[in-house]
């Protein structure tokens, strides 16, 4: 199953992608929330409702992929919980090369940092080293805590493309780095969250790439997370209850801008690709930051 959030008449909606065609679910169902996370609450993590909603659909209901105005998958993610240093020849490019962590790097996002897919991805006035970060996102599903091995997988609804869009300056101003991951509108997540019975379990063997104005500046694949998702869901709930909606963004490939000789930043103007394999290529525009 695919959805997409977007928008339409001024209001956010919930469609069910089927080709190049998007099914409307609130032109459906009108009471039917537009929030993927409200949904996936209600139904501890079922989805299969959608689908049965979808085949009632009228003619009416259906609208053309293309010139859709996107929202984010999930409209109200809860948490927004991030890894860093999660492939090994990332950890090798940087400044941790000579600490390689032996436990998984976290830090927090918030809602105001998103922007979905086709929207502009702001270059802050504060700084020109704004970084690009393909990353494979995780959508919880359903309430967890104290997870196994064994059942870690059970609280994944789906996935979706995020670029971990970093003011590097700003990261690396202090040891904390979640300002430099905060500023307004620089993390695009989208545009689709697409189930986790449609991509393999875990996430795994997933080619990752991003791209600036069509250069391959980041091109690997999920196999080769330090930590994988099984192992980063067990160590995060045995502090974090995770609940439905919840984001957990797994970590970028080597090839980061800040990395180059010359180092290479995005600029007014670029254009950002995030593609996943299975999962969908996420765009966004870099713009300026006005005041």
């Amino acid at each position: 199953m695919k959805l997409v959030g977007f928008e339409a008449d001024k209001k956010l909606h919930l469609g069910l992608v089927q080709g190049d065609t998007v099914i409307d679910l609130q032109a459906v169902d009108p009471k039917l929330p537009y929030d993927l996370a409200e949904i996936l609450a209600s139904t501890n993590g079922d989805l299969s409702s959608l689908a049965d909603l979808a085949k009632k659909a009228p003619a009416s209901a259906h609208r053309p992929l293309k010139g859709l105005k996107f929202a984010l998958p999930v409209a109200k993610p809860g948490k927004i919980v991030c890894l860093g240093l999660n492939y090994m020849e990332h950890v090798k490019e940087g400044r941790y090369a000579d600490n390689v962590p032996k436990f998984p790097t976290y830090f927090l996002r918030v809602i105001s940092s998103l922007t979905p897919h086709n929207a502009p991805m702001i270059r802050p006035q504060a700084s020109d080293t704004f970084d690009y970060e393909a990353e494979l996102a995780l959508i919880v599903g359903k309430r967890a805590k104290h997870l196994t091995l064994q059942n870690a997988y059970s609280c994944i609804a789906g996935w979706s493309s995020f670029n971990d869009g970093s003011v590097r300056e700003w990261q690396k101003r202090t040891t904390q780095w979640d300002i430099g991951k905060n500023f307004d509108k620089t993390g695009g997540f989208g545009p689709y969250f697409v189930s986790a019975d449609d991509v393999p379990a875990g996430g795994k063997g997933l080619k990752i790439e991003c791209r600036l104005n069509g250069q391959v500046m980041q091109s690997d694949n999920t196999d080769n997370m330090m930590f994988p998702v099984a192992e980063t869901l067990v160590d995060l709930t045995k502090a974090i209850t995770l609940e439905p909606g919840d984001l957990i963004i797994t970590g970028t490939p080597s090839g980061v801008g800040q990395a180059r000789k010359p180092p290479v930043f995005m600029k007014n103007g670029d254009t950002c690709e995030i593609e996943i394999e299975g999962v969908g290529l996420l765009s966004n525009p870099i713009v300026d930051e006005k005041i």
